[in-house]
């Protein structure tokens, strides 16, 4: 049974963790009783949910993180995981030298409201957090602590302060007329370019779909462009989600322009539709 004793003036709580094997902790000293029965109880209480682990045990925010990256590098996209890399290396610093199990809610809510006081882009400081809530996933089913703070902190929202300063938001994105597109169309003399915006305008395949394109995706006798993979980063590869493998319907326009961009275009390895 867990009890609390004294010994050399200094309180030492005596348990046996969720193994069975018995354990020890002396408490600093000036500890009071009501401190160590305290200290007591949460032992108690971390023995029963099985996530007790000693102190001199239990990993720095850091080192779960870096454990976290190396269990997700198998299972994401190469871009992808560099994104968590760099997310970890670069905004975590706050969290990086407290022990994982010592994390609270404040702690994580402190992390988010500092962020958004120094001016983080709102688009930014969510994608941050998925990769956070993540980190506290792996720690949990680890058993390195017993809940993710981050499922219960208040996540962060738009002021109408932030939102002045955050571009890109749907008010300010400017939507070319008919009118505006031939003049932009007009205006491009160069013929790669020419065909890249009249294909990006009248198909609404997204840039990476575009620029991953071979002559071989290009159904010249159905009049459909089929989306097979895309580029990123200077790699091309295959889409996410089954759904984004398509068939696009092309009007006679934008395959006249590529069938003369065809003509005029340089030879490469790939048979990329437009070479870079």
């Amino acid at each position: 049974m867990a009890c609390v004793t004294k010994r050399r003036n200094r309180y030492i709580l005596d348990f046996c963790d969720q193994h069975g094997e018995r354990r020890w902790v002396t408490l600093p000293k000036g500890t009071t009783k009501a401190e160590a029965k305290e200290a007591l109880r949460d032992i108690e209480d971390a023995v029963a949910k099985g996530v007790y682990l000693p102190r001199k045990k239990t990993p720095l925010f850091s080192e779960v993180a870096k454990d976290w990256l190396e269990y997700k590098r198998p299972r994401l996209r190469e871009t992808t995981w560099e994104v968590y890399v760099g997310h970890v290396r670069n905004h975590f610093q706050d969290l990086d030298p407290l022990k994982i199990n010592r994390i609270t809610i404040a702690i994580v809510e402190k992390f988010i409201t500092d962020r958004q006081m120094q001016g983080m882009n709102i688009g930014t400081l969510r994608k941050i957090l998925v990769g956070l809530g993540q980190i506290f996933n792996y720690a949990a089913r680890h058993r390195y602590l017993d809940y993710n703070p981050l499922r219960e902190a208040e996540r962060p929202r738009e002021s109408a302060l932030l939102e002045e300063d955050q571009p890109g938001t749907p008010e300010d994105m400017k939507i070319l007329t008919p009118l505006q597109i031939n003049a932009l169309l007009a205006q491009v003399k160069e013929p790669k370019y020419h065909a890249l915006f009249m294909l990006a305008i009248f198909s609404g395949a997204r840039q990476g779909e575009i620029l991953a394109l071979r002559w071989s995706d290009v159904d010249w006798q159905n009049s459909q462009l089929h989306i097979r993979r895309t580029f990123n980063n200077g790699r091309l590869f295959t889409p996410k989600t089954a759904t984004s493998k398509r068939k696009i319907d092309l009007g006679p326009t934008v395959l006249m322009e590529l069938k003369k961009w065809r003509i005029a275009c340089p030879k490469n390895d790939l048979d990329l539709v437009f070479p870079n």
